[in-house]
């Protein structure tokens, strides 16, 4: 069981309503419910408030918060997009009810019920100000004390603003893009740590920096889309590259195409057009490329081999350790 509280507030009626927060929540959680292919990923529970009749008082939230992570799950995810607080004593999230800065929840609760959690992984997703706070115990600088299977990802350092943009959070739009595919590996699988990379990458040095903290053996997958290629396929590879560094000889027997042989040249055999379909597909996905040619077809039919690339020879050893 995967399940996920999500809140957005852009009520804030002492000063400083914002705009893009529920319509980020709605997003995230929608794109967070289910895998590409229609199935269920996450059981979202949604909380937002835009005006004073849905209006999120601190002990709603801290209830809420509570409710997610005393909940035994195989993940417990928690997204806030907000006003943030930051001060001597630590970070706070602020709900609707705030009148000062540390009236909100402070990050440290949060992180004490995120770290007693019996939930296998948990999640913690902050779009707000002065976010990158969160796991840092006051007390001690430069530290972050987190729980095996805990991950923060925050869309600011302490010391910054998180932006909003086009009625929306920089921060968020990069996220909901990442978790919609932009971080998938070939295989579909999206994570922390990919969606890092995704958003780090996307922000430039002068913008925004987000902050990525976690204590796990391995990541866990957010959400699956459909792979690039099929495991079948992805998994022929330890036949065709038994060996590290292994050169596979092509020649023109593997090029489909009648069209630009030589006289002379042999006609295409059905079996290795098959193979070469696939190695074209590891070629598209940078898995694989062609020795002194320019593209497969010229190695083909010029009787030159291919290898596979640093990224290929990694897939090649998870294929080859059983974990694809």
């Amino acid at each position: 069981m995967k399940i996920a509280l999500v809140v957005g507030i852009n009520y804030y009626p002492n000063g400083g309503d914002l705009y893009g927060c529920v319509n980020d929540a709605y997003n995230v959680s929608s794109v967070l419910s289910r895998h590409s292919d229609g199935s269920v990923n996450f059981d979202c529970k949604l909380l937002v408030s835009n005006s004073d009749r849905d209006s999120i008082n601190r002990g709603k939230l801290k209830d809420a918060v509570e409710q997610l992570f005393t909940t035994k799950a195989e993940t417990a995810l928690f997204y806030f997009a907000g006003h943030g607080h930051i001060e001597a004593t630590g970070g706070y999230l602020l709900a609707s009810d705030a009148t000062r800065g540390d009236d909100g929840l402070a990050l440290n609760e949060i992180l004490v019920l995120a770290n007693k959690s019996p939930s296998t992984n948990k999640i913690i997703i902050l779009d707000s100000c002065h976010s990158g706070i969160a796991g840092n115990p006051p007390y001690i600088a430069d530290s972050a004390l987190l729980s095996e299977g805990t991950t923060i990802l925050t869309a600011s350092s302490q010391e910054q603003y998180a932006s909003e943009e086009d009625g929306s959070g920089v921060f968020t739009t990069l996220l909901v893009d990442a978790l919609s595919g932009s971080a998938a590996n070939i295989v579909g699988d999206i994570t922390p740590g990919s969606v890092y990379a995704h958003i780090d990458q996307s922000l430039g040095a002068w913008e925004q920096r987000p902050i990525f903290k976690s204590n796990v053996r391995n990541f866990v997958s957010l959400r699956k889309i459909n792979p690039l290629i099929s495991l079948e396929d992805l998994r022929k590879i330890t036949i065709f590259f038994p060996s590290p560094g292994y050169e596979y000889m092509l020649d023109p027997t593997y090029e489909p195409e009648i069209k630009g042989r030589d006289e002379g040249m042999p006609d295409p055999i059905k079996e290795n057009t098959e193979i070469f379909a696939i190695l074209q597909k590891y070629n598209r996905l940078a898995l694989l490329v062609p020795i002194d040619a320019p593209h497969m077809w010229n190695a083909a039919m010029e009787s030159k081999p291919c290898k596979l690339t640093a990224l290929g020879e990694h897939y090649r050893r998870l294929v080859e350790k059983g974990r694809i």
